[in-house]
């Protein structure tokens, strides 16, 4: 009897910190089943592309990751292309009249599939399993799928589905696995975090969640992703300024601060309401880092209310934020409106908005000057060491470049003694 070769894979994963918590579990599970990982296509079979679909720019990038497999296998270097992930959820039929060279296309929830036509065994006991880069120290853990929240500009319930809460023990027992993989840093995502446990008792768990998290031997940092503003669960502040292992650190997505925008934007908070969560948040927590997200060109902000927005932006100085243009989604409430706005002017704002910040990024830094920082070490860039501070999560934000004059390890904390700054970047010794 002839045993059929198993197949060599090689995973692309687009978008953001969810995609890749899935292409780390689908690698896991190909790996058990000892299906090889090519860490790049050259020696692969299959290409597997898990793809985006939260914006338009995204989904250009996916689509074009797709089409740069095909030609590859168009051209004998790979023998099957599928793709998986947010936007073949979404446009399923449509790509695969568009590119038809794609052997398959699998939903954003079809792991078990992914795994048989990839001839591999799905086993649900070993769904806490991820295969991580090597000598991982930083790692994202997803606590929930989906969103129940019905943000007009937003077609992530298209994709994702409703709000679905992970069992807050799994949760625990795949953070052990990661801290005995040598995981310092656990970066707590999903679509909303603040959700977490309404699904399944109507009650919001994540300020229990953070502290089992951060009470695992072996984590040192627990950041907090995504946390939507409306209906805010204040005693998770209470953890967080309790809890020496939680990052004085937060990501609340904003998105605008116009009434009129964010009634039509459907996010169930006023302008106001937002001001003083913002102010209770750091009242309660000293020293914390807030970082959000804007959305320029939505169809109802006029230019009065974009210059409500940056005003805003100027009175609060966030320590880190990034910002959108607008792009109209099929499906979402706000479609209807059109996108009136044109890209250039969207385009305006955002970058308005962005110097506007970085001013106030060059600002902060430069009070660090002199200052001592505890850094956690990423990697080695040019024989510099490049780190984080406890204000900075993995790939978005400030990085601390170091100098030492004795070997320094990546993984590791270091004191380090500020001397320079730009806007975006430290400076600093050993």
């Amino acid at each position: 009897m002839r045993v059929q070769k198993k197949p060599k894979v090689h995973v692309i994963t687009m978008g953001c910190a969810k995609n890749i918590v899935d292409s780390e579990k689908l690698m896991a599970q190909l790996q058990l089943s000892d299906i090889e990982i090519t860490p790049t296509i050259e020696g692969a079979d299959i290409a597997v592309v898990n793809t985006c679909g939260f914006i338009g720019s995204a989904k250009e990038e996916s689509i074009d990751a797709i089409i740069e497999q095909v030609g590859l296998k168009a051209g004998g270097t790979i023998k099957k292309v599928f793709a998986m992930g947010c936007l073949a959820e979404r446009y399923r039929n449509e790509l695969a009249q568009e590119i038809p060279e794609v052997d398959r296309f699998f939903g954003s929830n079809e792991l078990p599939e992914v795994l048989d036509a990839l001839g591999a065994e799905y086993r649900e006991s070993l769904l806490g399993e991820r295969l991580l880069a090597p000598q991982t120290h930083s790692a994202f853990l997803k606590i929930s799928e989906g969103c129940d929240n019905p943000c007009s500009f937003c077609a992530i319930p298209l994709m994702r589905g409703k709000h679905v809460s992970r069992p807050m023990d799994d949760i625990v027992a795949e953070t052990r696995l990661l801290a005995a993989k040598g995981v310092k840093e656990i970066v707590v995502i999903g679509q909303d975090t603040t959700y977490y446990g309404v699904d399944r008792d109507g009650i919001r768990r994540l300020p229990e969640l953070l502290e089992r998290i951060a009470d695992v031997e072996g984590i040192d940092w627990v950041r907090l992703m995504y946390a939507y503003p409306a209906k805010f669960p204040l005693d998770v502040l209470d953890v967080m300024a309790r809890h020496p292992k939680i990052c004085k650190y937060l990501d609340i997505p904003v998105q605008h601060i116009s009434d009129e925008v964010l009634k039509s934007m459907r996010r169930g908070i006023s302008g106001r309401a937002m001001q003083e969560l913002l102010q209770t948040i750091r009242e309660r927590v000293p020293g914390i880092a807030l970082r959000t997200t804007l959305i320029t060109g939505y169809p109802t902000e006029t230019a009065e209310r974009f210059e409500e927005l940056r005003t805003f932006v100027a009175e609060q100085e966030f320590h880190r934020l990034g910002v959108f243009t607008y792009s109209q989604e099929e499906g979402t409430g706000a479609f209807s409106l059109g996108d009136p706005v044109s890209p250039g002017e969207k385009e305006r704002r955002r970058s308005a908005i962005m110097e506007l910040q970085q001013t106030i990024s060059l600002r902060r830094n430069e009070a660090l000057v002199g200052s001592t920082v505890r850094v956690l070490i990423d990697r080695v860039d040019d024989g510099r060491y490049v780190g984080r501070t406890e204000h900075d999560a993995p790939e978005i934000d400030n990085e601390v470049y170091v100098e030492s004059a004795t070997p320094l390890q990546c993984g590791e904390f270091y004191s380090v003694d500020i001397t320079d700054v730009s806007e975006y970047d430290l400076y600093g010794s050993v």
